[in-house]
């Protein structure tokens, strides 16, 4: 379980490594051409399971922290869903990874999954 950690301490926001992944792919772009943009996610039970939204802009302090050492697969399909998103009106949501059969290790190499094989 990896967490984003935004402005210091301000919020704290632990989601499985392989979605902070994507996530983490996704904010670098949009911060990289210096684009703000909203970040929505639900909250678990413990902690009223509501919704939260934190403003996310070039200067804000960001930190993704990751329990595992290797990099996941990354799933092209979603990086553009969840790109989508953090270009619409809503901003940026965590939404469910869909299918994809050309998937692209962090290190730039494809993989054929068992679904494209």
């Amino acid at each position: 379980m990896g967490y984003l950690i935004y402005d210091g301490n301000t919020a704290e926001i632990h989601m499985d490594d392989r979605t902070l992944a994507h996530l983490q792919i996704v904010v670098i772009n949009k911060l990289r051409r210096q684009e703000s943009f909203a970040f929505s996610w639900k909250e678990p039970a413990s902690a009223g399971d509501g919704r939260s939204t934190i403003w996310i802009y070039p200067t804000v302090s960001l930190r993704f922290k990751f329990e595992g050492s290797r990099p996941p697969v990354v799933n092209q399909a979603w990086l553009t869903v969840l790109s989508n998103a953090a270009n619409s009106g809503t901003g940026l949501q965590m939404l469910p990874e869909p299918i994809d059969s050309g998937a692209v290790h962090a290190g730039g190499q494809h993989e054929r999954t068992a679904r494209g094989a």
